[in-house]
């Protein structure tokens, strides 16, 4: 068995367990495999083992493996930071977007996707660590973010994403993901189903409090 093959069992059962654990229904965690830096054989690999969701970080990067793939029946998830000047080709090329920030964004999106395409399916990015090197809006922020985004016409408002500052304790990896999840699930809006919560070092944490997406690159495909 190579080494893809062992990582990829070894994540899913990580998630398994986890989701035993926290009495969270088998199944109701997805794994989205983040392929920044790595090359399209790696994820046509992968796709072999099963997996269909892919997350890139890098526009130009993705959009190179996305010709490379396009056999391949692959849901796309722009997970990084979007510049304005980039929203047009985000727009027609993904069908996932996690990091939208502010509702600038979240307009262009909608302008500039393409009217034979579904609505894009998007998270909106929470600063929860107030932290001046990431964007998000601040939690305070979202109730109102979220109030005008699910007005516009050709985006799906899924739910929320977030990477906060890391930590190596259980409880205060979990702490920041349960005050989102808390603030979301108190506007009982049952559209809102989804919690990209969890990377490699947190997984279970974020499991805990909520995860319905955990973003696994380093422990599936190798450092970078």
């Amino acid at each position: 068995m190579n080494t893809l093959k062992q990582n990829f069992n070894h994540i899913l059962t990580q998630i398994n367990q986890a989701e035993i654990t926290c009495q969270r229904e088998t199944g109701s965690v997805q794994l989205l495999a983040v392929s920044k830096n790595k090359p399209a054989s790696d994820i046509a690999q992968a796709y072999q083992f099963g997996q269909r969701h892919f997350g890139e970080n890098y526009l130009q990067e993705a959009l190179s493996k996305q010709q490379q793939l396009a056999a391949f029946n692959i849901s796309w998830h722009f997970i990084g930071p979007i510049q304005s000047n980039k929203t047009r080709p985000i727009a027609t090329h993904f069908d996932w977007v996690h990091s939208v920030d502010r509702l600038k964004i979240a307009q262009r999106l909608s302008e500039q996707r393409p009217a034979h395409l579904p609505p894009l399916n998007i998270c909106l990015q929470v600063n929860i660590s107030d932290e001046d090197t990431k964007s998000g809006a601040m939690l305070t922020q979202l109730p109102e973010l979220i109030a005008q985004v699910m007005q516009l016409p050709n985006l799906r408002l899924r739910g929320v994403m977030a990477i906060p500052a890391p930590q190596t304790d259980y409880e205060l990896q979990r702490q920041p993901y349960r005050k989102i999840h808390k603030t979301v699930m108190a506007l009982n809006l049952p559209e809102l189903d989804t919690f990209s919560f969890g990377m490699t070092g947190d997984l279970e944490a974020a499991i805990a409090e909520g995860a319905t997406i955990v973003r696994i690159g380093t422990a599936l495909f190798g450092s970078r």
